[in-house]
């Protein structure tokens, strides 16, 4: 069997975007000769369910036959106006009503009703739960994408959903570490910033985190927030202290991490391009990137920097090992989309489901408060 070289290594841990409703041949080139880790989806990459599923077949062609790891396809899907793929995709509201409703048991039917929409197009990763907790009301970004106030409320909810999406072998994404509820600037226009010593955040904003963990999450985001207790220099996505000494050491967790959006402002306009070998040297499994164009470019440049000796081979190894240990337990063997599985989107069970929430409604079987 030939050997996966160090650069192919590193391009597994590459998500990116690409353009339109169908792969066109300059996309197809790109993904087979650079060899990302995976594709990013988001709503101009939708048009009917059928055409979105041939065109996760297409990208999955695309693969090595080295190490021959079916790709990462993900889409943030997380009901209400965070959710790309609209009708006849089951439709269900912000996750603070899930919230309201406190129930865990109808939590996990959700997940268990996206996850297999999503897989019924051969999307095989939800950036969700959010384990964001909404402590502070003029936070510009997160709002009813939380599940709640409440780090008990947010635990219970987060947990449910990994545990849904786990049950249903869609990958299943927590974000956005060690959370972005306590902020007053949105990190997609600027650096948010926070003064909370890691004592503190284990009090609360750490703690769904730490449930979602325990559930057996297979990849967590990170939040592109500079918090001056922990790290008085670098953002959570690019802070040895935060991500390796803080969650990897201190929380124990040995899944994958993977970066918000790399070209968002918070850390596009204030590290330039040594944000990827501060991400990588941090700790960082994957790093994601919301278009062909830049994550082409990122990646020219991530292999340049391995070539001059600037990215760790010990985190290039250690990340690609989890990728693959992440894709062979997950997605392999990889079997093709069966057609007939697009009854599933929409479908009356799914809606009832959906029913239960909008009328907040517990499932049988579950004890009222």
């Amino acid at each position: 069997m030939t050997s996966v070289t160090l650069k192919a290594k590193l391009a597994q841990m590459f998500i990116v975007g690409v353009p339109g409703t169908e792969l066109a041949e300059p996309s197809a080139e790109f993904l087979a000769e650079y060899q990302p880790g995976g594709v990013i989806y988001f709503q101009h990459n939708y048009e009917t369910p059928a055409l979105l599923a041939e065109m996760s077949e297409a990208i999955q062609s695309t693969r090595d036959k080295v190490t021959n790891l079916p790709l990462f396809l993900g889409v943030d899907h997380e009901g209400g106006r965070v959710q790309r793929f609209r009708k006849p995709f089951t439709a269900f509201p912000e996750p603070a009503l899930l919230g309201e409703i406190n129930s865990p048991k109808l939590a996990f039917m959700v997940a268990e009703v996206m996850a297999k929409e999503l897989r019924a197009v051969g999307v095989n990763l939800d950036f969700h739960p959010l384990c964001d907790i909404h402590t502070r009301p003029s936070n510009p970004v997160i709002g009813k994408r939380a599940f709640g106030s409440d780090d008990e409320t947010v635990s219970k909810m987060a947990s449910a959903m990994v545990r849904g999406f786990v049950a249903n072998r869609v990958i299943s994404c927590a974000k956005h570490f060690p959370g972005h509820g306590d902020t007053t600037v949105d990190s997609h226009v600027d650096l948010p910033k926070v003064d909370m010593p890691w004592a503190r955040l284990k009090e609360r904003e750490l703690k769904p985190f730490v449930r979602a963990i325990k559930s057996r999450v297979d990849m967590i985001m990170t939040a592109h927030i500079l918090n001056a207790a922990v790290d008085p220099i670098y953002p959570a996505t690019l802070s040895y202290s935060t991500i390796t000494n803080g969650l990897r050491k201190d929380l124990r967790y040995s899944k994958l991490v993977i970066t918000d959006d790399m070209t968002m402002d918070a850390v596009d306009k204030h590290f330039g391009d040594d944000r990827i070998v501060l991400a990588i040297n941090a700790g960082c499994d994957l790093l994601l990137y919301r278009s062909e164009e830049r994550g082409r470019r990122a990646m020219d440049i991530a292999f340049k920097f391995l070539a001059d000796g600037r990215i760790s081979t010990d985190q290039v190894e250690a990340a690609y090992a989890r990728i693959k240990e992440v894709k062979e337990r997950m997605l392999m063997p990889y079997q093709g989309i069966a057609m007939e599985g697009l009854r599933a989107i929409g479908c009356e069970q799914h809606q009832e489901v959906l029913k239960m929430v909008l009328e907040k409604r517990k499932p049988v079987g579950e004890a009222s408060d």
